[in-house]
């Protein structure tokens, strides 16, 4: 065992304390890492918050200053338990290179109605808090609007001439129908090319949404009864990459806000109150990014499929992306936008990855795959919370 206790059944363990060993002797000291332990009173035997981790000579947010700790998973969580204690009770301070770890997972799922129960009164969609009254109409509106629908795509490249034809089948479709969708959701990228500090089209863009608002407008059921969201994606136009991403320049889409009256220009991710239902969305390669950062491979006990472990992750997280800043930079003023507390009902994921639908506990996740590349989209019915996941014929 490499921190020299010897268990004699799960659950307990032959501690020094009772041999009356000195504990400090048989730790594993060498030069590297220094903990520091506040010493623990005879009313609460461990501390609630275990102190520092630091490096010699080097800075907690430095390269050269990272801790190196070694996590050695062992079954037995006393032996962890054991040390700690030891430590904090003789208020050492202790070189250590190994930390007995029993198993590494996620924090429990606290689901909805708890968390909203216990912290009644927080508002934190912010729309403002709904009295009993207003809550129970609005689920009534909701058991109602059994046609209402949300259409979903992802990659809407509109300077690609393949896409804007796909595009023209949908909505000639839906303009046929007897009730049409109640929203449309394009999500980016806009533009089949990084509009990065090399690109310098802009004004072609600003041309194609002109011409993407006279697509609209010559749908004249949907121009009047169909709310149009746009959200921005990792590639398009802004001011840095970082998350959550700004909606998209006013210059870029002025024009098509001519056409289309019922149009919304939203942040990257997106929050949607829908009577009761709260619906997140979230325009990102998510999957592709979290699996090129992933240390150890996920489990195949439960499930084999990556997507459900992406879902998984995000929810039982409560982040859409939890990622290292190095990978993923975050405005840390605005990372609550990014949270997923309490739960969401819905997560809409606009992924470059396969299609996928997965339904975890009672949140509903799905991926509505690339319009661009793969003529995917998905359709979305709140009233039921039912995903049909949908494609153009080729």
């Amino acid at each position: 065992m490499p921190l020299g206790n010897e268990p004699t059944k799960k659950g307990g363990s032959r501690s020094r304390l009772e041999t009356g060993t000195d504990p400090a002797e048989e730790l594993p000291i060498s030069e590297g890492v220094w903990v520091l332990y506040e010493r623990a009173t005879t009313i609460d035997p461990l501390p609630r918050q275990w102190g520092h981790i630091w490096e010699p000579g080097g800075s907690n947010f430095s390269q050269t200053g990272v801790p190196k700790i070694v996590l050695y998973v062992d079954p037995y969580w006393i032996e962890f338990q054991v040390v700690i204690e030891l430590i904090i009770g003789l208020n050492l301070w202790v070189l250590i290179t190994l930390i007995g770890v029993t198993s590494c997972g996620f924090p429990p799922l606290e689901d909805r109605d708890d968390s909203l129960a216990i912290l009644e009164g927080f508002d934190f969609f912010g729309g403002g808090s709904l009295s009993t009254e207003e809550k129970f109409r609005l689920s009534e509106l909701e058991k109602r609007a059994v046609n209402d629908m949300f259409v979903v795509f992802s990659d809407v490249w509109l300077d690609h001439e393949k896409t804007m034809e796909k595009l023209t089948t949908v909505l000639d479709a839906y303009e046929e129908l007897e009730v049409v969708p109640y929203l449309f959701v394009l999500m980016g990228n806009f533009c089949s090319r990084p509009c990065n500090l090399s690109f310098s089209s802009f004004s072609a863009v600003r041309i194609h949404f002109t011409k993407l608002g006279e697509l609209i407008g010559a749908h004249p059921r949907l121009k009047e009864h169909s709310t149009f969201l746009f959200i921005p994606g990792p590639d398009d136009a802004g001011p840095s990459t970082v998350l959550p991403r700004c909606a998209l320049p006013h210059y870029l889409t002025e024009e098509l806000q001519k056409h289309i009256p019922h149009a919304i220009f939203s942040s990257n991710p997106c929050r949607i109150k829908f009577c009761t239902q709260e619906i997140v969305i979230f325009r990102q390669d998510l999957l592709y990014r979290m699996r090129r950062s992933c240390l150890i491979p996920p489990s195949t006990e439960d499930a084999n499929d990556p997507f459900q472990h992406l879902v998984t992750t995000i929810i039982l997280q409560s982040h859409l992306c939890p990622l290292p800043l190095t990978v993923q930079p975050i405005l840390w003023n605005y990372d609550h936008c990014l949270r997923l507390y309490p739960t969401p009902h819905t997560i809409i994921l606009g992924d470059r990855s396969e299609q996928k639908e997965y339904n975890y506990k009672d949140t509903t996740c799905f991926n509505t795959g690339s319009f661009a590349n793969d003529n995917t989209f998905a359709v979305y019915r709140p009233c039921s919370q039912e995903v049909e996941l949908s494609a153009v014929p080729v």
